[in-house]
Formats: structure tokens, sequence, C-alpha cells
């Protein structure tokens, strides 16, 4: 397993409280969509707009919690994870997805907690399988080399000879003189002047 880059994140005793306030943050945005939409459609006419603000006041703030507490716990777990084994890998990010969502089913019983720990360590495992997967495609794509394939190879003889105005005719009397035209293959233009005094 590839050993991520510990720079991208915060430290671990942090970290669970940055994760908790961004999933409140999610939870809060995304419940307030979700039942301003729903309080719309079932809010009767006339009032639907005020049903819709009632809707988001009541839910929006406890989809939050329930976004925070999901996102704290898992961080808890994932940093545990990171001291028990020394090491921040997937294996830590899979585990934690599952031991967080095992605990928060653990009220309705010891058969619901190990199916949403399967569940969510399956979940975990296939998201951060798909993140590899695209991290791997997209630095294939980025170093592969560009290749620009010229469509007339002939096109640069054809420019050259009638690119003047006597056409074939003065090349012919350069050629007679000694003097030859080439069509430079690589030209490196000159570096342009700058305003800086030294």
């Amino acid at each position: 397993m590839e050993t991520q880059d510990l720079s991208r994140e915060e430290p671990c005793p942090n970290r669970i409280f940055v994760d908790m306030g961004r999933g409140f943050g999610f939870g809060a945005v995304g419940g307030s969509a979700f039942h301003f939409i729903k309080g719309l459609c079932n809010s009767p006419g006339g009032h639907r707009l005020a049903g819709a603000c009632q809707a988001v006041r009541s839910n929006a703030p406890r989809v939050g919690r329930i976004f925070a507490v999901w996102g704290g716990l898992f961080s808890a777990f994932d940093c545990a994870m990171v001291y028990a084994r020394r090491k921040e890998d997937l294996l830590n990010t899979v585990a934690a997805g599952a031991a967080t969502g095992g605990l928060l089913q653990l009220r309705q019983g010891l058969r619901a907690a190990s199916r949403s720990a399967l569940y969510c360590g399956v979940s975990f495992a296939l998201i951060e399988g798909n993140r590899i997967f695209l991290d791997k495609y997209v630095i294939a794509q980025r170093d592969m080399p560009v290749v620009i394939q010229d469509k007339n190879p002939n096109k640069s003889s054809e420019m050259t000879s009638s690119s003047s105005f006597g056409g074939e005719e003065e090349q012919e009397e350069e050629e007679k003189k000694g003097f030859t035209t080439e069509v430079l293959e690589s030209f490196d233009s000159p570096v342009p002047p700058t305003s800086e005094f030294k």
C-alpha cells in the first residue's frame, strides 16, 4: 500500500476539529437546500416560502450536527489508526470508516452495527480505490509527451519557392551566384529585452 503525504492535511489532533467543522458546514448547507425544496413542496399554497424557511430553520442544524458527529468520529478513528500503526495509508481510512459506521449503529444492536460497519468499510474501500485509480490516470496523462504531426511535410519547400516575389526565377538566380536558401528546422527565438537596469 502507498503511504500518503502527511503535509496535505492538518496534524492529527487538529484534524478532528477541522473535520467536525467541515462536516457541520456540508451538512448545514446540504440540509438547507434539501429541506428548503422539501418545505416548498409540502407547504400549502400561499405559504410555500414561509414553510420552506421554517423547514430549513428546524432541520438544517440537525443535519449539520449529524454530519459533524460523523466527521469527528471518522477523524478520531483515523488518528487512532495512524497512532497505532505509525503510518498513514488506505487501510487506516477503510478501518476508520468501518468503525464509525459500526459505532453509530450500535444502538440498534450488534447485528445492525456489524452490517453498517461492513457497508461503510466496503464503501470507503471503493472510494479510496477509485481515488487511487484516478490519481494514477491523471499522472499518466500529465506525463505523456505531446506529439504534433505535420500534416503536409512538403509544405516548407513549397512555401520557400513561392514566398518571394519572383518565385522560382529568383531562387535559380541565387543558386547560380552561390547563395542557397534553407529552411531552419529548429529556430530558437531571441530573448526579449527587459527593462531592468543593473
